[in-house]
């Protein structure tokens, strides 16, 4: 692809395919360091890769129904994933089994996330809640997030705040350090947000087919 000064150029080359057998992939996420991948399946199934040499690692199990999303600790040590069993839920990674389970939605888990020190599981659901559990503990979440009108399709984390994209067109911006909310309204279902790596913006997905750029706190969009 070429380049020139207002675009970069993009990976292009397939690099490995390979039936991971767990029927719909709904969720591919790599590790902290990039080496290694995690797979969340419709067969209720979580698995560990080395995606370069197409190696299976480890299976996950005892999940109730399928897994929407999956995603790995700072330290590789936890894995954490929810799905429509409603439960976010944590395996150890070196022995495969379930630490730490949570019933907290009234329905399908959609989003899951770690915090910057992975001490907290950030669990997103169809229940229009975002709950945030001592990674610790067994107990109720220590913060439920409950703004949103409609189902809660995505999240991402930085050091200290908390971005959802939902089915009610709006991205949220929590910033849990200065006990602000900031909503900006999209038009369209959010079903997938990212902070920036500068964490100055966010990227939004929206059903509409668009994806737009806005700054983080003022809401001015940037690029569509």
């Amino acid at each position: 692809m070429a380049s020139s000064s207002n675009s970069i150029d993009l990976p292009t080359k397939l690099v490995q395919c390979f039936d991971c057998r767990q029927g719909a992939i709904r969720a591919v996420r790599f590790n902290v360091d990039g080496n290694y991948c995690m797979t969340a399946g419709s067969d209720k199934s979580v698995k560990l890769w080395n995606p370069y040499r197409r190696v299976h690692l480890k299976t996950y199990s005892g999940l109730g129904q399928e897994v929407l999303d999956v995603v790995g600790s700072s330290d590789n040590s936890l894995i954490l994933a929810g799905g429509r069993d409603k439960q976010p839920t944590v395996f150890d990674v070196e022995s495969g089994k379930m630490v730490k389970r949570w019933q907290s939605h009234g329905g399908a888990v959609n989003a899951v996330a770690f915090n910057e020190d992975s001490s907290v599981a950030i669990s997103a659901g169809q229940d229009g809640l975002v709950c945030c559990h001592d990674v610790r503990s067994r107990g109720p979440p220590i913060q439920v997030l409950d703004e949103a009108r409609d189902s809660v399709l995505s999240l991402d984390v930085n050091a200290s705040e908390i971005v959802t994209g939902s089915a009610d067109g709006n991205v949220r911006l929590y910033d849990l350090r200065e006990g602000r909310l900031f909503i900006d309204f999209m038009k369209d279902s959010v079903i997938s947000v990212h902070l920036t790596a500068d964490n100055q913006c966010f990227l939004a997905a929206c059903m509409g087919g668009v994806i737009r750029l806005l700054e983080k706190t003022n809401g001015q969009l940037l690029a569509e």
